[in-house]
């Protein structure tokens, strides 16, 4: 066994795909490939897997994604359908786009790419940085008044520990990085407190969803401490991107539109970040200088 190698668990049933981060002496370092999990086991307990798709939990992670992933564009491409007609009712002048634009931090470099690229596939402006979840307070900080984003996503790794002091979930020291999500979280309600203004999606596999929504989240996971999907910060960043600005985000419609679930992402009554312009930019050819 190696660093990179993919990897179940034996003792789980093989319940979630894994990659090997670090070997360390007799036990393995290893983060989930479809879910927000970072996890230790004894090496013994490790059975190496050849072919992804041979593992029916990552098989079905994937599809639940595709699904996912066809409904969002299935439902932009119906509101832009919508927008299309009402505007040939009323305005018949071209008008353009602009969905909210996203800051997004990811404590995992391989979701962070996913992420991009699900971004860019809907057409969302964003900004995406890697950074470990430790850091997370800080680069917000810092690059909130330089990206000055609609939306900022603060996701990385989180779990509840296997060796936490007491039985106590409701205490932020029982989670991996729970805290450091809170932080970062509470560093950003303090550059804008409107929760309209700035939306705020925060935490990943297991985290203290209580913990996020009282210090400033919008969204956040995870109300059943269950493993989140890597992408479902992802879709619920972009589904505010999408919804206008006049109008409530559908909280049924994007929780139920994640991979998780209602066990796996909440959130309360906000604003979208969604604006139309016009007249559309046009090509400018023959413009004659007058100065």
């Amino acid at each position: 066994m190696k660093q990179g190698d993919l990897v179940v668990r034996k003792s789980y049933g093989g319940d979630v795909l894994f990659r090997v981060a670090i070997i360390q002496e007799e036990t393995a370092i290893l983060k989930g490939t479809d879910y927000r999990l970072l996890a230790d086991a004894p090496i013994v307990d490790l059975s190496v897997v050849g072919d992804p798709e041979s593992s029916a939990v990552a098989r079905q992670a994937r599809i639940k994604a595709a699904e996912s992933t066809m409904k969002m564009q299935e439902q932009r491409e119906q509101q832009m359908m919508e927008r299309e007609l009402q505007r040939a009712q009323s305005q018949p002048q071209p008008y353009f786009e602009l969905p909210g634009r996203v800051l997004h931090l990811d404590g995992d470099s391989n979701y962070m790419r996913k992420s991009m690229q699900l971004y860019t596939q809907m057409r969302v402006p964003a900004h995406g940085i890697y950074v470990h979840e430790s850091q997370m307070a800080d680069v917000v900080y810092r690059l909130l008044p330089q990206i000055k984003p609609d939306i900022v996503v603060i996701t990385g790794h989180d779990g509840v520990l296997k060796n936490r002091m007491q039985d106590d979930l409701q205490n932020l020291a029982s989670y991996k990085n729970s805290q450091n999500f809170v932080n970062a979280v509470r560093i950003a309600r303090q550059y804008e407190k409107s929760k309209d203004s700035l939306i705020v999606v925060a935490g990943a596999c297991q985290s203290h969803y209580e913990a996020l929504l009282q210090n400033g989240s919008n969204f956040a996971s995870s109300p059943s401490r269950v493993l989140i999907h890597a992408l479902d910060p992802v879709y619920v960043a972009i589904k505010a991107s999408y919804t206008s600005h006049r109008e409530s985000i559908n909280l049924a419609d994007v929780i139920h539109g994640t991979i998780s679930g209602i066990d796996g992402v909440g959130g309360i009554e906000t604003l979208g970040k969604f604006r139309v312009g016009l007249p559309k930019p046009k090509t400018l050819t023959g413009v004659k200088p007058t100065v």
